[in-house]
């Protein structure tokens, strides 16, 4: 059974991070994903926003709290959960999130609110441990790479995450012919 979300979105609010009594950090990012559907009948575009409550552990959360701010654009590979709660009127509440595995901090480092303006970005992969690489100098124009992965529960680190292609808007369909399909 497979239970695998992946997500690219920008991060709707700045992310609250907490430590915990034994000192896991726990990091909740909300994350806005936009879909651009065409409606030939009325000849525009509309957009749809979904928002998603992302939960982070440890090493993940540690990365959040240093480079992710509002605005920021990430994405994101983990699964879907379920939990329960009674509220204080003594009704069962449920809320879904996504527990994240992987994390890669997209658009160029000029792009994220949480840059100090410093040259070059952070570069390489977070496994559960100690980051492999760190910070690099380049070029002022100089991006974040490499992703973030958490320790799955057995405590290997999983795979590390290849690099993902930036999203790219879909065409939209010419005003004179709007069944005109480009292939």
């Amino acid at each position: 059974m497979v239970n695998k979300v992946i997500l690219i979105g920008n991060v709707g609010v700045d992310p609250e991070v907490r430590t915990l009594e034994g000192g896991a950090k726990v990091a909740r990012v909300r994350l806005a994903t936009t879909e651009r559907l065409y409606d030939r009948q009325s000849n525009e575009t509309k957009e749809h926003t979904e928002w998603h409550t992302i939960t982070l552990w440890r090493g993940l959360a540690d990365v959040v709290d240093r480079y992710v701010r509002k605005g920021s654009q990430i994405y994101i590979e983990g699964r879907l959960r379920t939990r329960e709660w009674m509220d204080k009127d003594n009704n069962k509440r449920y809320t879904t999130e996504i527990l994240a595995d992987v994390m890669n901090l997209l658009g160029r480092r000029s792009d994220n609110p949480a840059s100090d303006g410093a040259s070059g970005g952070y570069s390489g992969n977070y496994q559960g441990g100690a980051p492999q690489g760190g910070y690099q100098g380049g070029a002022p124009q100089g991006g974040y790479s490499g992703g973030y992965s958490q320790t799955g529960p057995s405590g290997a680190a999983s795979r590390p995450s290849q690099p993902q292609p930036q999203p790219q808007s879909a065409p939209t369909p010419p005003a004179d012919d709007p069944d005109d399909l480009p292939f």
